[in-house]
């Protein structure tokens, strides 16, 4: 049975219903950093454990924080970061990045901030973030909209279709996952 998520407040009401997502919130927004966002993952698969009504948790590999601060892009200060939210929650699979500094890992041009990073994530269906404002108000950012993610469809980000070298990114990311293992019935487009 297919449950239906229509609209950007839909996905907000299951994220607020569910204690261990806002629980995820809560710990990172302690960190008090710039432009963060919990974000790929971790809304994606919840979007899609939701309109598949499973009723356990899909197990995640890790759980995204991203921020944005040019002024320290060291790895040093990330794994410093992750140090504390483990100590947090060691339970979760912690994975901290400063989007200010990965457009030179993925050899893209440099992001203006955390949410221009996450909406060149390599799937259309992932290329979503939460994050909490000061009065814990909840924000989702989905740049290239939530059709597909709701939908249950997978399909390459447009930035991923640029070269073939990006687009073969995209492949071995699909191969990898194995995402129709765990959702057996989301549309995969490749390209």
């Amino acid at each position: 049975m297919i449950v239906r998520l229509e609209t950007k407040e839909d996905i907000l009401k299951v994220v607020l219903q569910d204690e261990w997502m806002m629980g995820i919130l809560r710990k990172a927004k302690t960190l008090g950093l710039p432009d963060w966002w919990v974000c790929a993952g971790f809304v994606r698969s919840k979007i899609w454990d939701t309109i598949y009504d499973y009723t356990e948790r899909t197990p995640l590999p890790d759980v995204d924080v991203v921020y944005f601060d040019p002024s320290d892009i060291s790895e040093e200060t990330e794994k410093t970061l992750e140090d504390q939210l483990r100590r947090l929650d060691p339970s979760v699979p912690w994975s901290v990045k400063n989007e200010a500094r990965m457009h030179l890992v993925n050899g893209f041009a440099p992001f203006d901030s955390a949410e221009d990073a996450i909406s060149q994530f390599a799937e259309t269906a992932t290329a979503l973030g939460l994050t909490m404002t000061d009065d814990s108000e909840l924000i989702l950012t989905a740049r290239l909209g939530i059709a597909d993610a709701v939908n249950g469809i997978v399909r390459a980000n447009p930035c991923m279709l640029a070269s073939r070298e990006t687009a073969a990114v995209y492949e071995a990311r699909i191969a990898k996952k194995n995402w129709h293992l765990l959702w057996p019935h989301l549309q995969i487009i490749h390209v």
